[in-house]
């Protein structure tokens, strides 16, 4: 489907996948250096960051493409971009949460960034809490 509105500054999904494929590399090459506080000192581990959707879309504004219409599908005039757009949000999700499960990253924050939940229902069965009870326990008075 015909852009009508910018021109393009992607000329393709494949050209797309490719500026994804630079950030991945750009992003693994990147090693941040964090201060542990241990018993014998402060320790460095160094670690990689992980793929982020916003960390995505700025290496590319950084290189002067700006991707938010192929990525929204703006106007519906960037069709042929979602396969390709589904593919890298997929990648961004399977790199997190791979992170997350071997402790290279926050599990909280990987999470909610992915809108990942664990529910579990030990007191209630699902039912509303209408009231609660309180039961006071008097002790013997020996020691007052």
């Amino acid at each position: 489907m015909a852009n009508k509105g910018k021109p393009r500054n992607i000329d393709s999904p494949e050209e797309l996948y490719n500026l994804f494929e630079e950030y991945q590399k750009d992003c693994k090459s990147r090693i941040r250096r964090i201060p542990k506080a241990t018993v014998k000192g402060v320790v460095y581990e160094d670690h990689i960051p992980p793929l982020t959707i916003d960390g995505f879309k700025t290496y590319c504004n950084k290189n002067n493409k700006d991707i938010n219409r192929y990525w929204y599908n703006l106007e519906n005039n960037f069709q042929d971009y979602v396969t390709i757009v589904t593919r890298i949000k997929e990648e961004i999700r399977n790199d997190q949460i791979e992170g997350a499960i071997v402790g290279q990253y926050n599990n909280n924050i990987v999470a909610r960034l992915n809108g990942l939940k664990e529910n579990s229902d030990v007191t209630t069965n699902g039912k509303e809490i209408n009231e609660i009870k309180i039961n006071i326990i008097k002790g013997d008075n020996k020691g007052s």
